[in-house]
């Protein structure tokens, strides 16, 4: 990398980002504030390469609190060097400038531009993704969005029936978003419904979702039973909104489908193909992608690929097995002060990465016998269950790391979690 001269912090904000421009002195040789807005964006890059004159956009340093959104991506498309700080090693750089506390946007900016051009190891530099890291860590976010969504909804409709037909409830339990317990409510929506529903019409639909958990005549014994005595109007009411629930649930299931099905054609492109399928690698080919080789490991699937390709992306081009490990929240913290010496656990985590790589140990621990070992070894030294599993996926991100480093996949038997 070139020697860099000079340095800009960016304080950013919904409404107005407050830029301050350092030369390699430290001196304060430009603060503007530019609107947030596609003409506002624009001129703050422009500004900023009229300010530092003739110089390579890539020679100039630029800090900021966070490393995506429009901000960040305005100035990486004119070329500039974009760092990010996390906003609480911001907020120690800023005592050093005012131990009183005190903060302001244009100390902010200035804090900012001066921790990069004194202390740049403590900045993370934010490099482009790929088009389709991009459109994955969109679809990954939408994904986890629906399925909350799909959990409110199921658990509104599920009160909804509780008020008026319980037995609908006791009949599907936690099946009440499949398409059989969907189809099924849409005939028989009421008590009186089931009751003069033939058998036939039963058998067809059980036999169309393939259930065979109970036969027609069961189904509906237990949809007519003696239902609660409740107002007419009370049951009315009830109906119509589970009706509503039920459309809106039919809706953010067929998202859902689109959702998963643009994850598994981003993942086909990025190589994450089943190694056992027809698109893996062979021994004439190069070296497998970064997808493959995750793929390979015993617990990924396509929830926990997509999630580490889209939200770790960086990370593991870089091959960081300590920022990664940081990240997904397995990396301890210590804290000694005399003969005081605590380990806790990480606090200061990447939300999806923690729950995906704790799903991928739990996983691992069902099918693989060495991370099952593992934890049963970890648990009977008294470690609950969450802390051996995230001893468990310490190692497999270790594992996983080397992997990437070396471009093999993964082999049970020669590798230890």
């Amino acid at each position: 990398m070139s020697e860099r001269n000079w340095y800009v912090g960016v304080d950013w904000a919904s409404r107005n980002h407050q830029v301050c421009v350092l030369d390699g002195a430290g001196a304060v040789r430009g603060e503007r504030v530019f609107a947030h807005s596609g003409p506002g964006l624009w001129a703050m890059a422009s500004w900023i390469l009229e300010t530092v004159g003739e110089v390579a956009p890539a020679t100039v340093g630029v800090a900021i609190e966070t490393p995506h959104g429009p901000v960040v991506e305005s100035l990486l498309a004119h070329g500039l060097a974009v760092h990010s700080i996390n906003p609480k090693q911001l907020d120690r750089f800023r005592d050093r400038y005012s131990p009183a506390g005190a903060k302001d946007d244009r100390r902010d900016a200035r804090v900012l531009a001066a921790a990069l051009r004194t202390d740049p190891h403590c900045l993370r530099r934010v490099a482009a993704l790929a088009p389709e890291l991009v459109e994955l860590r969109e679809s990954t976010r939408l994904r986890t969005e629906l399925l909350g969504e799909r959990t409110r909804l199921i658990n509104r409709m599920h009160d909804m029936l509780w008020r008026y037909y319980p037995a609908f409830n006791w009949l599907v339990g936690d099946d009440l978003a499949a398409p059989w317990a969907q189809a099924l409510w849409q005939r028989v929506p009421t008590p009186a419904a089931a009751r003069g529903t033939r058998l036939s019409t039963y058998e067809k639909l059980l036999q169309k979702h393939r259930i065979r958990r109970f036969d027609a005549a069961q189904l509906k014994a237990q949809l007519t039973e003696r239902p609660p005595h409740i107002e007419r109007a009370t049951a009315t009411a009830a109906e119509a909104h589970a009706r509503l629930l039920a459309q809106r649930l039919a809706l953010v299931a067929e998202q859902l489908a689109d959702a998963e099905a643009r994850i598994d054609a981003l993942l086909g492109e990025l190589g994450g193909a089943d190694p056992g399928s027809a698109d893996a690698p062979t021994e004439a080919t190069a070296k497998p992608r970064d997808a493959t080789i995750l793929r390979s490991m015993i617990g990924i699937g396509r929830s926990v690929l997509s999630i580490l390709l889209a939200e770790a992306g960086d990370v593991l081009s870089r091959r960081d097995c300590r920022a990664l490990r940081c990240l997904c929240g397995t990396a301890p913290v210590t804290r000694q002060s005399g003969r005081t010496r605590t380990v806790t656990r990480r606090l200061a985590v990447h939300g999806r990465l923690r729950d995906a790589v704790l799903h991928w140990a739990r996983v691992a621990v069902q099918h693989d016998a060495a991370c099952s070992a593992k934890y049963r070894a970890l648990r009977a030294r008294g470690h609950g269950h969450y802390r051996a599993l995230r001893s468990v996926a310490d190692g497999l991100l270790r594992i996983a790391c080397a992997m990437l480093r070396d471009g093999t996949l993964y082999e049970p038997r020669c590798v230890q979690p």
